[in-house]
This record gives structure tokens, sequence and C-alpha cells, in this order.
């Protein structure tokens, strides 16, 4: 259930910390503007549900789960309980040549909801550790397959891996490599799939699945028997909700299987209800070969990641003496108890109150009201799958700037939080949104849109 907060306390933090604003100047903030935002700070001070309480005491509609992790809502008394039970027991205990219980209870419960064939799984604290994990497994599997010359990997334009140089290398974000030099060699992009003739689709959208072509030229031009891996997002959300069009996911598999490429997805936005089943890989029918996922894994509680791997992979490396290790590679919090607690009570929300299903079951009333939304004034496509959706805006002199003036209306007059990704406003709210607040939210949307010049 969702905790409640004592509202005396909470206002009594609220007006204190309005009597004594916090100083911002020490703290370099990740992917932010900096000198715009200390300018004008944007400061929460509380959760519940599906609000955050401002430092100036307003509440505003989270319209995107935190940072696309917060599936479940705010304050959930079941995980602050599990980490708080946790921590006291055993705050901490290493997973190199020892072990403790809950990682391992982990990931048996996790792997009831992943696709046949995918049961095996390395815990991370990150998406982009994730990322950087899974492409270094498979440059290790193919090694150890006796196919060292396997080393290129291909990701895809407009494609968001995480911030590590393995992430970053793979991604198509220009923006996220360019100040921080070549990064890994080898690596090559397929284009994206955003097509003007699929604007305005409702779910996936009709053209673009012979855009697989892209991976069958890399094959000729440099010979599948020197691609490791190929990554993509079944559904691209950082460059702002980019749909697989109906069938192209299905034959980049088909592809990828027939030359002996690993698939990788990257389910860290996509993962854990976000598309309706608890994996995109579920909803589409795909499955790969291996899935980061991060976010939703703890519902934004404590930090956690972990790559899902099909059995074969790890069973490539479980040859030779029995005292060796299999694979060098390990993070000193991989599986740490009290993230690990903290997923075990996000699973049992998600299972016991069914939100991925409940998902499947609000995308409809999700899809239409976003939809509903065309032709307001400067909106040039919406996108949407489960309950994630886009409004693409007309550019203004500067890219992005209509974006961001869009967000901060949204935010300072409307109380609601939407995300800016250039001129592209993003969506992902917690799975238990209902219908006011979907109506709240597009109302809000729409009075911000036709408030920009």
């Amino acid at each position: 259930m969702t905790q409640t907060p004592d509202n005396t306390s909470k206002q009594t933090q609220t007006a204190r910390s309005a009597d004594s604003p916090a100083k911002t100047d020490a703290f370099w903030m990740p992917f932010t503007a900096n000198r715009q935002f200390k300018a004008e700070p944007r400061l929460m001070v509380g959760a519940e549900g599906m609000h955050y309480t401002t430092e100036d005491g307003r509440r505003v509609l989270d319209g995107t789960a935190g940072l696309w992790c917060v599936n479940a809502g705010h304050g959930r008394a079941h995980i602050s309980d599990a980490v708080a039970r946790q921590i006291s027991e055993m705050d901490y205990a290493p997973t190199f040549q020892m072990g403790h219980p809950k990682p391992f209870e982990l990931a048996e419960r996790l792997i009831k909801h992943t696709p046949d064939g995918i049961n095996k799984v390395f815990f991370t604290n990150s998406g982009s550790e994730s990322v950087d994990t899974a492409l270094k497994i498979a440059l290790a599997y193919h090694r150890a397959r006796g196919q060292g010359e396997r080393t290129r990997l291909i990701g895809r334009e407009r494609g968001y891996h995480g911030v590590g140089f393995g992430g970053i290398s793979v991604g198509g974000l220009v923006n996220n490599r360019k100040a921080f030099g070549m990064g890994l060699n080898g690596v090559d992009h397929m284009r994206h799939t955003l097509l003007p003739e699929n604007a305005f689709s409702k779910g996936l959208p009709e053209h673009g699945a012979d855009l697989v072509q892209d991976l069958e030229r890399m094959i000729a031009l440099h010979g599948a028997e020197t691609i490791a891996a190929v990554i993509v997002e079944p559904v691209a959300g950082s460059a702002g909700v980019i749909l697989p069009p109906k069938g192209y996911l299905q034959r980049l598999r088909e592809l990828t299987r027939q030359h002996g490429i690993l698939l990788i997805f990257d389910e860290v936005i996509t993962g854990f209800g976000r598309v309706g089943k608890p994996f995109a890989a579920n909803r589409f029918g795909v499955t790969p070969d291996m899935m980061t996922t991060a976010k939703g894994l703890t519902n934004g509680a404590i930090p956690m990641g972990a790559v899902f791997a099909a059995d074969f992979i790890h069973d490539a490396f479980m040859h030779g003496p029995e005292s060796v290790i299999e694979l060098f590679h390990g993070y000193t919090y991989s599986g740490h108890p009290v993230a690990a607690a903290a997923a075990l009570a996000t699973l049992d929300i998600y299972e016991q109150e069914g939100l991925f299903e409940r998902t499947l079951a609000m995308e409809p009333v999700w899809q239409d009201a976003l939809h509903g939304l065309k032709g307001t004034r400067h909106v040039k496509d919406i996108r949407n799958i489960g309950l994630i959706g886009a409004i693409e805006l007309e550019a203004r002199e500067a890219p992005g700037a209509r974006g961001y003036d869009v967000f901060h209306h949204c935010y300072w007059k409307g109380n609601a939080l939407v995300r800016c990704t250039g001129d592209t406003i993003a969506m992902s709210p917690p799975l238990i949104i209902n219908e006011a607040q979907i109506d709240e939210l597009m109302s809000t949307l729409k009075t911000a849109i036709e408030a920009t010049d």
C-alpha cells in the first residue's frame, strides 16, 4: 500500500526548506544546464503516490515516474520497510568469492518474468553499468567459443545506452560523446526508425521495418564473423520515444541469429511494466540474447541494475577447472543486500497489484488522451506505447527552446512534471496513474504548449 506521510511533518519540512533554501553551488549536476537551474532552482522535498512536494509547498503531478523509474509510485512503505529491515540486519556483504541470500532469491524471482531461455542474472548498479557489462559479456562469450575476432559492436542512431565508454560508443546521441574522444573502436550505427510518414501513429508504426537492411549492409561490408553484438532499445526513450516499426524487431532477431550475432535489448526504460508486460521482449514476442535493466527494478528507491543473459551464453563460460574465475568482471556493489531487498519488495508490489496488467488496461485511455492533443498548435507528431508518450513540437529559432518553455510552464504554472528532450516532451507516469490524472496531465500540457510563442 502507498505510505501516507504525516502531513504536519511534511508541511514543517517544506516551511523549513523555504526559510533556509538549499545552497546549490557545490553540486555539479548531471545532464543539467547548471547555471540556468541554479538561477531558478526546482527542488523537490517530498513524494507520495503520484505527486512530488516542492520546496515552496506545491504538489506536482509526476508525469515522468521520476526519471522513468518510479513505476509503482512514490512513498511505498513496503519498499522502505524492507530497506530498513535489511540495513539494520546486514548493511553490506561482498559477492566476490562470498555471498548472501538476497541476490540469489532476487535472481530466482526475476527469471519468472523473463522470456524462455533467459535464466541468468548479473547484477550491476545502474543502466550504464548494465550496458557496459552486456557488451563485455558479448565480447568474452565469442572469445570463449574460439571466435575472438568477433569484436565489432553495432548500435543505432539516436539510441541511448548510458554514459559509460561502451554505452556512449554504441549510443547514437552525438552530444553524449563528442567531448570525450573517439570511444571504442569498431563500432557502427544503423539508422533510427523515426520516419515522417509515421507521424501520429497510434502504437507501433507501419513503415520502416526495411531499415533492418542497414545491418545486412554492415555484414556485407565487415563480414559477420567480425561482429559480436547488436544493441538496440526496443523503444528508444531518451531520444524522444522512438518506436520500432511493425516487424522490425522480428527481422532484426532473424538476421542476428542467422549470422551468429548476439542481440542485446536495452530495457532500462521499457523493463518492469512500462509497455504492459514485464519487458518489451515479452510485449513484442522477440527474445534477445541479453537484456539490460535498471530503473524500475527497485522503483528508483536504491540504485541497482541487472543484465539478463541466455543460458547458452552463461554456459559457454562454464568450462575448464572449477577453481578458475570464469568472467573477470563485477562491481563492489553487485547484488548489494539493501538494493536486493528493495528490488524484492518492488516485485511484490508489481505482482500483488497487477501493475504490468494495469498498464495494458490503461493504455487505450492514455493513447486517446495523448492523441487528443493532435491539432494543438506547434504539435508535429505524437507517439505512444504502453504508458509512454511523446509530443514532438515544431522547433523555434533555437532547437530545444520551445520544449524547455513547455517543461518550465508545466512545472511552475501547471504543477506537473514532464520531460523535455530537445523539442520533444516525453512522459512516462507511474503505472498507478488514473484516468482523472491522465486528463489533468494532458490539460496542463495543452495549456503549456499553447502558451509558448
